[in-house]
């Protein structure tokens, strides 16, 4: 009976669980929770749909863990996994290039004869008139900075790894995770001293979302490592198996090639010829 049921493929056949309907659940709970939020209603509306939406991430991926440790993420299950990491960095492209379109589309055409009422906002010119930006040689240099440097921290942890150098591999994680926590930090300052607010103008509105969903990013992707960490800790991660932080490894590259787009794009191009709000 054993060799009946014993595994003659490569492949993985997940196992029945609950968390995509539990997940389900609470995302709906949550929309509801936020739809009544917009309407007047308390801000502990959100809370169980969250705290349902925070559960399940956190035993689904701890069941995928599992589901590593015990052999499931064969070479093969692992290609798949690859395939599927690409195609979610893909899908965040697009979702970036959304902004990025925003973006460009109110700075190169701030006086368009068909936008009437875009150019009473902009007062014909970008960025608009009256509006002090922030000064790109400033914050926002030391936070690329600090972002490129995290991007050759987590190279070296991921070299450390394939030539099982455990400890450069944790070193170079903590590293990672500190440059990513003191980006964040800077963000976080600079936004509490901006001269300009998200609904004042074209120009705070797009480059609020653009530049605040990737600092959204860096945190997830933060929230990320730290995982890595605690299962590099744990000695999870060998020089032939380790996906799980090669995702992450990717994903945190991925943060750090947007944020250039967005230093050379918003904060150079997008801010020339406006005067700089300086922040001490």
């Amino acid at each position: 009976m054993a060799e009946a049921h014993a595994n003659t493929h490569p492949y993985h056949l997940v196992n029945p669980s609950p968390w995509p309907i539990v997940g389900a659940i609470a995302a709906f709970a949550l929309a509801l929770g936020a739809i009544g939020y917009m309407h007047g209603a308390s801000l502990w509306w959100v809370a169980p749909g969250l705290l349902g939406v925070l559960y399940t991430m956190l035993v689904w991926w701890r069941d995928v863990i599992r589901e590593a440790e015990t052999g499931d993420h064969t070479p093969v299950v692992q290609i798949g996994l690859r395939y599927g990491m690409i195609l979610f960095i893909a899908s965040e492209v697009m979702f970036f290039v959304a902004w990025f379109w925003a973006f460009f589309d109110a700075s190169l055409f701030p006086a368009a004869p068909e936008q009437v009422l875009r150019a009473e906002f902009t007062g014909g010119q970008w960025p608009p008139e009256g509006v002090e930006v922030f000064d790109p040689w400033h914050f926002p240099l030391l936070n690329t900075l600090i972002l490129l440097t995290s991007g050759t921290t987590v190279t070296w942890a991921h070299h450390a790894l394939l030539h099982n150098d455990r400890r450069g591999l944790v070193w170079g994680l903590v590293l990672t995770i500190i440059l990513g926590l003191i980006f964040t930090s800077v963000q976080i300052y600079e936004y509490a001293n901006a001269a300009f607010s998200f609904g004042g103008s074209i120009y705070g509105s797009t480059f609020f979302m653009a530049t605040g969903f990737h600092g959204f990013h860096v945190i997830v992707g933060t929230i990320f490592l730290i995982v890595c960490l605690i299962r590099a800790v744990a000695g999870q991660f060998t020089p032939k198996q380790h996906f799980g932080f090669e995702a992450a490894a990717w994903y945190w590259h991925f943060v750090d090639v947007v944020w250039l787009f967005l230093f050379f794009s918003i904060y150079i191009w997008g801010n020339w010829g406006a005067p700089y709000h300086l922040i001490e």
